[in-house]
Parts: C-alpha cells; sequence; structure tokens
C-alpha cells in the first residue's frame, strides 16, 4: 500500500464514521507538538497577544485591589498625624499663596512697564527683571538701564567710528565767549 492509495482511501470514505475519528485522533495537537510550534515566530505572533492581554488584566486588577491604598499609605508616611481636613485645609493654603504671588506678580510688571515707559526701555524683556518686591524690581530695572544705555551708546559711538566721524563734545563754557570761526572752517574743509 502506497501513500497515494491511503489518501484516495481516506478521501472516499470521509463521510464514513470510523474515518472521520481516525482523522479527528491523527489532527489532535500534542503538548510536544504545540510546545515545538510556540517556539517558532509564528507561534510567537499567535502568543504574545494573549500573553499581553492577561498581562494588562492581571495589572489592572492589581491596580484596583492595591493601588489607593499604597498612595495612601504614602501620603499618610509623608503627613503624618494629619486628618483629612488638615491636608485639604494645607492645600486651599497653598491655593490662596499662589494666588497672592499671582497678583503680586502682576502689579510688579504693571509698575515695571510704567518705569519701562519713562525710561524708554524695551518692554518685551521685563518679564525677566521682575524680582519678588518692588526694589528688587526696580534696581533690576535700573541695571537694565544702565547696561542698555551703554549698550546704545557702543552702537552710535561704533557707527561713527565706521564712517570717519569724530564727534567734539566742546569746552563747556570756557569762559571766552569768542569762537574762531576761520579754525572751525579749516576744520570743515580739511574734513571734506
Amino acid at each position: 500500500m502506497t501513500l497515494e492509495s491511503i489518501k484516495k482511501f481516506l478521501s472516499d470514505n470521509k463521510d464514513n464514521a470510523d474515518v472521520k475519528v481516525y482523522l479527528g485522533e491523527l489532527s489532535a495537537p500534542t503538548v510536544e507538538g504545540v510546545k515545538g510550534f510556540l517556539d517558532t515566530e509564528e507561534g510567537k505572533k499567535l502568543l504574545q497577544p494573549r500573553l499581553d492581554s492577561h498581562f494588562t488584566k492581571g495589572l489592572d486588577t492589581w491596580k484596583q485591589n492595591n493601588l489607593q491604598k499604597l498612595i495612601d499609605d504614602e501620603v499618610n508616611k509623608r503627613n503624618p498625624g494629619k486628618t483629612p481636613e488638615q491636608i485639604e485645609l494645607e492645600k486651599l493654603r497653598k491655593e490662596i499663596e499662589d494666588e497672592r504671588k499671582a497678583r503680586n506678580r502682576e502689579a510688579l510688571v504693571n509698575k515695571a512697564l510704567k518705569v519701562a515707559d519713562e525710561k524708554t526701555l524695551p518692554k518685551g524683556i521685563i518679564d525677566f527683571f521682575i524680582a519678588e518686591d518692588e526694589d528688587g524690581t526696580n534696581a533690576n530695572l535700573g541695571k537694565l538701564e544702565e547696561e542698555f544705555t551703554k549698550a546704545v551708546q557702543a552702537a552710535v559711538d561704533a557707527k561713527f567710528k565706521e564712517h570717519g566721524r569724530n564727534i567734539d563734545l566742546g569746552q563747556g563754557g570756557g569762559g571766552e565767549g569768542s569762537i574762531d570761526i576761520g579754525s572751525i572752517a579749516g576744520e570743515i574743509s580739511i574734513r571734506n
């Protein structure tokens, strides 16, 4: 008997009850066959999503049963002996303090903008100079004004030097009262 003849016999008698039972026994998986299949890449692709779903389900169950207790224990450890009312009171105090700081900062920003207007400072960077109080903010703005003025003066001087101009600041009221127009005209002629 050859394999082809067995296949033909099984195909011809597929409706026979004994043949159905025999074929069912042959197609039943064995432990060794399943283990071998699960070790292949195709088997891993089949098994991994199932393992992931079981793990996720187990983790969710653990969270429901244990996580809140762990959180409560940690809160109690960090805040020993505090009642829920005390914890709530501290939370409200912190919110009030945060709101007070925000209002104070807003007032400081408004004052700083006013000072920046008076001193013709750039307003886009005022936030970087706001301190904890008005004195600190004013000191920071004073430093900004000083540095800003230096930078503007340096830029003006550099521009004049670039174009060959030198500004003569004059004598500042030397008391002579006379102006030598000829020397001034000579200076202008030499420079042009």
